[in-house]
């Protein structure tokens, strides 16, 4: 097999099924149009939900796109891991009432054989547990034996989120071999470790729930496909993680030179080579889609992510400014793809250049008195930060809390709420929670089903510790992030939340209580005066 590139792959990706009628469409912009529900771009679906729904017409009943997405809600985890990054592009092909799963089905298999030419025995579906269509399918037109295909259930293959729309997935797992397994003799598809990859995901949008789990058949059925460029790559490219593939492996080694380190030394090293890797990235990305730093909204994941790769970048020793260099050599790598990098570069270096600028006007002098601040709790045998001295950071030093909070957790250390007396008169600070809206009481959230928090669902239950949500609006607010002390692991989740929060009334009682368009709340198990 050849180890194609990843702007190889795409393109592949995306003449093969306009070969098979589909209109191969750009990337849409990472700011979401006319949808209230999502932050920023998520998925390969998210854009086109408005063909979906039938509220607008789409310009082929057979799309293909490579669509650039951001995913924060597990940002804290992010350079920890080589599993995880912010940035990420889908590949898709979608039907709107034509073709179903046979042609769904064959064409994935093809696609990944023919075109890219995986090995077929190293490759197994899965297959919802009721879809007998979809297992003759593969094991009857495909050929695929029985005993490599597996039934799921429903948790883990039917697509669905509360009312509306949905329908049972078909997903080809990819065996990349012993050394990425756990050992265990019971390791298979499913199996938490590394060695069976999900490639490819097929759902297939046949019923319609009406909110309580009744299922009827929609008469126009859809296709919606997904599989992670980066995911792909790392196995045509027989490579461990995506920080490993053509593009990203150019950027890693860009940072590695900048600040004279080397690769899978150093844990730590590490973890900051894969944060600055990847934020820089999404920071690239979304400032060429208009998106510029501010204290709130998607201007204040920007900032936060540019913020964060600046510091990492000085735990590297890389002093001055770097970002820009790094930006230059994101858009080399993606320009094939994405060619409003190339034109927009000037723009985009312009906004990395002042607030880096910016940034770096306090970093040093942040990190210097935080500094004293940790030696002087360490000669009191103290592992708490004053809430005082964690507000005087920001407000006299302009250091974020976000920052202080990230260091004082790599060192087990914390910091105490905000008082409100240091608050009083405070407005601006981006996470703040007002102490007017203490006395309303946290809402435990449950899911998958949309039910009112008293009903506990069947399912699965999520526990929030701390959640903050952003109030674009008294009318639509929308819940910005999942944060630390969850056990949330699915970013989609908040689309359940979302709703789940406005049946259970709390919502109302946000703007009875006087909450006011772009105020950062908390919503959570326990009541928090600060979150970051």
């Amino acid at each position: 097999m050849k180890k194609y590139g990843v702007n190889e792959l795409r393109k592949m990706f995306l003449d093969f099924f306009e070969s098979k009628g589909h209109l191969a469409m750009k990337s849409f912009s990472l700011v979401p149009h006319n949808d209230n529900s999502l932050l920023l771009i998520n998925s390969g679906m998210a854009p086109l939900k408005p063909y979906f729904t039938g509220q607008e017409i789409p310009p082929r009943r057979r799309v293909t796109t490579c669509q650039k997405c951001i995913r924060t809600g597990d940002i804290e985890n992010v350079g920890k891991t080589a599993r995880h990054g912010t940035f990420f592009e889908m590949l898709g092909n979608f039907s709107f009432g034509d073709y179903f799963k046979e042609d769904a089905i064959s064409w994935s298999w093809e696609f990944l054989t023919e075109v890219v030419g995986l090995d077929a025995d190293r490759l197994y579906p899965s297959v919802y547990l009721d879809d007998d269509d979809a297992f003759e399918l593969w094991n009857k037109k495909i050929g695929v034996p029985a005993d490599k295909i597996t039934r799921l259930g429903k948790e883990d293959n039917f697509w669905e989120h509360g009312a509306g729309p949905c329908g049972p997935c078909s997903e080809i797992y990819y065996d990349r071999g012993e050394k990425y397994g756990c050992g265990s003799p019971d390791c298979k598809v499913g199996c938490d470790c590394d060695r069976y990859m999900e490639v490819w995901n097929n759902v297939f949008t046949q019923f319609e729930n009406d909110g309580h789990n009744h299922y009827t058949e929609l008469e126009n059925k859809n296709i919606d496909t997904g599989m992670g460029l980066e995911r792909l790559a790392c196995i045509v490219q027989d490579v461990d993680s995506m920080f490993d593939i053509d593009t990203l492996k150019a950027l890693r080694d860009h940072v590695c030179n900048m600040a004279g380190v080397e690769y899978q030394k150093d844990d730590n090293t590490d973890t900051s080579i894969r944060v600055l890797t990847d934020h820089i990235r999404s920071v690239t990305f979304m400032i060429s889609d208009g998106i510029l730093p501010s204290n709130s909204g998607r201007g204040y994941v920007l900032r936060r992510l540019l913020r964060r790769a600046c510091r990492h970048g000085r735990l590297l020793g890389v002093k001055g400014a770097f970002l820009v260099e790094l930006a230059q050599t994101v858009i080399d790598g993606s320009k094939d793809g994405y060619p409003e990098l190339e034109e927009k570069k000037d723009f985009i270096f312009n906004v990395i250049a002042k607030e880096e600028a910016q940034f770096n006007k306090t970093i040093d002098q942040g990190l210097s008195i935080l500094a004293d601040m940790e030696e002087e709790m360490k000669k009191n045998g103290e592992t708490v930060l004053s809430g005082e001295n964690a507000f005087k950071l920001y407000d006299t030093y302009g250091f974020p809390i976000d920052l202080t909070s990230e260091i004082l957790e790599e060192k087990g250390l914390t910091f105490v709420p905000i008082s409100a007396a240091t608050m009083q008169g405070v407005r601006e600070l981006p996470g703040l929670v007002y102490n007017r809206l203490k006395d309303i009481p946290a809402v435990p959230v449950f899911a998958p089903e949309y039910k009112k928090p008293e009903a506990k669902a069947g399912g699965r239950e999520f526990t929030i510790k701390r959640m903050e949500a952003h109030v674009w609006s008294v009318d639509a607010p929308w819940l910005e992030y999942i944060l630390a002390g969850s056990n949330v692991d699915d970013y989609e989740s908040l689309q359940y939340f979302q709703r789940q929060l406005g049946e259970s009334g709390i919502l109302d009682a946000l703007v009875q209580k006087g909450v006011q368009e772009n105020d950062t709340i908390l919503i959570g198990e326990y009541q928090f005066d600060y979150i970051f």
